[in-house]
């Protein structure tokens, strides 16, 4: 096992992890919108749920999309159909005065699933297990995934409270509008990546 790539890896799990996409754009908009308080399963669902896919990633399923090709295109029309519907439901989220009665933020296994149809999940976790893992073993492989957990957690901690924060400038219902639908359009710019590969 090559522990000298400890640093760098724990470098590029900070990086990828802070750096705007999907999980921080969801979480900035709940914070936002439900508070730091209910926005906490969500962040852990990150974070843990992140793990399990490197993990399960790691282990096997990178071998099923190189025997099964048409598995992975799949799985990246489902990502898109379900960063569309998310992105339609942070722009259309309820007013200020009906979130606290009606608005549900994600939960600890929706969170943890959504890792799955997360194409920035998907393209860390690979790149990941790729450079950094490679043919270090399977005890690599779970040091890996726990640098991420570690290092995600505090990560998707300040999108939360920035979003929070930025809740005390978002209570004319029309500045909200503004900041969902931003929010909402931004979920969907993420999508370039994979929609360029997929082109």
């Amino acid at each position: 096992m090559n522990i000298d790539v400890l640093p760098a890896l724990a470098l590029f799990a900070f990086v990828s992890s802070a750096t705007p996409g999907p999980n921080n754009l969801m979480l900035m908009a709940s914070g936002a919108n439900y508070g730091f308080r209910r926005s906490i399963p969500h962040m852990l669902g990150i974070s843990i749920g992140f793990m399990v896919l490197m993990l399960l990633t790691g282990m096997g399923l990178v071998g099923v999309f190189e025997v099964y090709p048409v598995s992975y295109d799949i799985l990246k029309v489902l990502s898109v159909v379900y960063m569309l519907y998310l992105a339609w439901k942070i722009a259309n989220a309820a007013p200020v005065q009906a979130r606290v009665a009606t608005g549900k933020p994600m939960t600890f296994l929706q969170a943890a699933a959504f890792q799955w149809v997360n194409p920035k999940a998907w393209a860390m976790a690979l790149t990941a297990i790729t450079v950094y893992v490679a043919d270090n073993g399977w005890i690599m492989l779970v040091i890996a995934a726990l640098i991420f957990a570690c290092v995600n957690l505090p990560s998707v901690t300040i999108w939360t409270v920035l979003g929070q924060q930025m809740a005390r400038f978002l209570t004319n219902p029309t500045r909200l509008r503004v900041f969902n639908w931003t929010m909402a359009a931004l979920l969907v710019a993420s999508l370039y990546p994979v929609l360029a590969i997929s082109g």
